[in-house]
């Protein structure tokens, strides 16, 4: 070798401390401790082998490639899906907004006001970030081998998270804790700003509440362990029926995202739903009357009409022998009437909100005194039929018509002052979006508009938790009649459906006396007839606060109910069901607050204490009524033809 190559490199340490002779060892001084020996460097880690595809026995070659392809498969079909769908909306970009919700202003005007607040700004952002660090923090602990509390948990009843996995896998339950966090932030963050107009704040907070829920690390296939063990289990074969699923919900939306709630071919309309024995006795254009079969040898003397909503079709009160609201009221000894509300398509697209008072309660409640032979009916009201109901109550009062007995409200409200989330789609800009579809659509608003807004109210429960379980998991959605009956959504004709949420949403006037009716001024203080008002605890529809306010406006005696549960399982709860309680107290305090605090607590159904009121303003007992016996003749076998239209 040439003295250049044999020289040490100028930069290496190593070689030029071996060029050099070793150095003595200096013996220790006095009194001075020897130098402890260097602790043995610890042994590398084993570095894991690299894959080699060779290895892989023919079991696993074969899952891999049937995952691949199975991967590729859903892929294809999602892209190809959405293409379609793309292409569909094109001749209509309106479809295609950016802000569907209208928020943009709110939200704009919110943005503004919190930075104008530095300082708040600030201190929210300080304690995002200590939470953080102790979330950082536990995980480093629970790494140790420690089992440290939560930093934040799910809300009671938030079922996002139930798999064990979000719990006992460390790198899943820190996604969980910091969405919750990020999530509580954001919400927190909006719900506290001030100086905003009180609708507008509610408007982005409602917006804000559903981004963060669209964006839950369940909602995602990456980060879901659930989908995650699905797909590997099955070779990707889930995701693959997942995909199916996903285009037959576009298929059945007309190139809209139409999530299937539940199996719809299993329940058939007079077969396993809306099965009690009965007659139509009389149609018109807006609703059939049904007549039940009575289940005793005598009957109370005054019948019941029921008004259920035109949004929804009646069955709600009929879904299964063993909850049916019907049969258990044909079981008490009452004659049982129901209006069957059409399914209005665009030849009614003009209807209009007195129109449906007109044929609907007027024409409704005398065929059922001329079948009966009788000079009064009670009736009943749920929801946007007790909205209804009322109105007509206030203007009957105006004409001195006494024919209604007495009058029941299922969760229906007359002042809507604190009418639930709902009023958010009731600002101008919602209301010409809706027109324009209705305008689209014939005059008519479809069914499925409907169903969608409802279902953006618990867009957890019923949009998210089925769209994890019908695309990540691949899974068929179980059935459930409720379901059913909550899809099958009636069409809305344009000049009712706006005059309703202009009127009573938008300006609530019914409540300030300022509503007209066919030349006839509304006043519910006028109105003397005997009022049952149920509301229900957890009802985000109709509130219980804004029905206990619509309450107070009768100028009779009124009965306040108020359930467990929500808008459906608070009103639809059958005594042999044993299931939540409800309170009850007389009299009217000035707020709802008040009242709870004095009404005594019952188990169980609120249906038995309603039955006891209802038939003190039933009259005598009269010899059971056949339908098929009365004046008209009957036009055909209950549940009727208007319930069997699907929008």
């Amino acid at each position: 070798m040439s003295d250049q190559t044999a020289a040490p490199a100028k930069g290496s340490r190593g070689k030029r401390a071996a060029a050099k002779p070793k150095a003595k060892a200096k013996a220790a001084a006095p009194n001075q401790a020897a130098p402890k020996p260097a602790a043995p460097r610890p042994e590398p880690a084993p570095r894991a082998p690299a894959f080699d595809p060779a290895a892989m026995s023919g079991d696993q070659r074969a899952q891999v490639e049937k995952l691949s392809m199975n991967l590729a498969r859903a892929a294809l079909t999602a892209q190809g899906a959405i293409a379609e769908m793309a292409l569909r909306q094109a001749d209509r970009p309106a479809a295609l907004s950016p802000d569907p919700f209208h928020v943009a202003p709110a939200l704009t005007e919110v943005m503004g006001r919190l930075a104008a607040q530095p300082d708040r700004m600030m201190r929210a952002q300080a304690d995002l970030f200590s939470q953080y660090l102790d979330l950082w923090q536990a995980t480093t602990r629970r790494m140790g081998g420690e089992t440290p509390e939560p930093v934040v948990s799910p809300a009671k009843g938030d079922k996002r998270f139930n798999d064990p996995d979000w719990a006992d896998n460390p790198v899943f339950d820190v996604m969980k804790q910091s969405y919750l966090l990020t999530a509580n932030w954001l919400n927190g963050l909006v719900s506290g700003v001030e100086g905003v107009e009180p609708m507008e704040k509610r408007r982005v907070e409602f917006f804000m509440k559903m981004l963060t829920d669209a964006f839950s690390p369940s909602n995602f296939l990456a980060s879901n362990p659930q989908a995650l063990r699905e797909v590997m289990s099955t070779g990707g074969e889930s995701l693959v029926k997942g995909m199916d699923n996903f285009v037959s919900d576009l298929a059945r939306g007309g190139g809209q995202l139409a999530i299937a709630q539940t199996d719809y071919e299993m329940f058939k309309i007079g077969e396993n739903v809306a099965t009690a024995p009965g007659k139509v006795v009389f149609r018109n254009e807006i609703i059939e009357l049904l007549q039940f079969s009575p289940t005793t040898e005598k009957v109370c003397e005054i019948p019941l009409l029921i008004f259920p909503p035109w949004i929804n079709k009646f069955y709600i009160l009929d879904l299964r022998p063993e909850n049916s609201m019907i049969r258990w009221l044909a079981d008490q000894g009452i004659t049982v009437f129901v209006a069957s509300w059409v399914n209005p398509d665009a030849t009614l697209s003009a209807k209009t909100f007195e129109d449906y008072m007109r044929q609907g309660i007027y024409e409704g409640t005398q065929a059922v005194m001329d079948q009966c032979g009788v000079e009064q009916v009670n009736t009943v009201g749920y929801c946007i039929g007790g909205t209804l109901l009322s109105s007509t109550l206030a203007h009957m009062a105006a004409k001195k018509d006494n024919r209604i007995a007495s009058a029941t409200f299922f969760a229906a409200q007359q002042d809507f002052s604190e009418a639930g989330d709902l009023l958010l789609f009731a600002n101008e800009d919602w209301l010409t979006e809706l027109e324009r579809k209705m305008d689209e659509g014939g005059g008519v608003l479809s069914g499925q508009t409907m169903a969608d807004t409802f279902n953006a109210l618990r867009s957890n429960d019923l949009i998210w938790s089925f769209f994890v379980n019908n695309y990540l998991m691949g899974k068929e959605p179980k059935p459930f009649d409720l379901l059913f009956w909550n899809s099958d959504q009636t069409r809305m004709p344009k000049t009712l459906h706006m005059f309703y949420l202009r009127n009573f949403y938008g300006e609530n006037k019914l409540a300030k006396g300022e509503l007209v009716l066919d030349g006839v001024k509304l006043d519910l203080g006028k109105v003397k007839t005997p009022i049952y008002v149920q509301s229900s605890k957890e009802d985000h529809i109709a509130p219980a606060r804004s029905v206990f306010k619509g309450a107070k406006l009768f100028g009779g005696p009124v009965t306040f109910t108020l359930a467990g549960s929500g808008h459906i399982a608070g009103v639809i709860n059958a005594p042999v069901a044993n299931k939540y309680q409800h309170w009850t107290l007389d009299g009217l305090p000035e707020t709802l607050e008040a009242w709870q605090s004095a009404a005594v607590e019952a188990p169980g159904s609120w249906w038995p204490h309603w039955a006891r009121w209802l038939k003190a303003k039933s009259g005598k007992q009269v010899p059971a009524r056949d339908p098929a016996k009365g004046k008209f003749k009957p036009l055909g076998d209950a549940p009727g033809e208007y319930v069997k239209v699907r929008s």
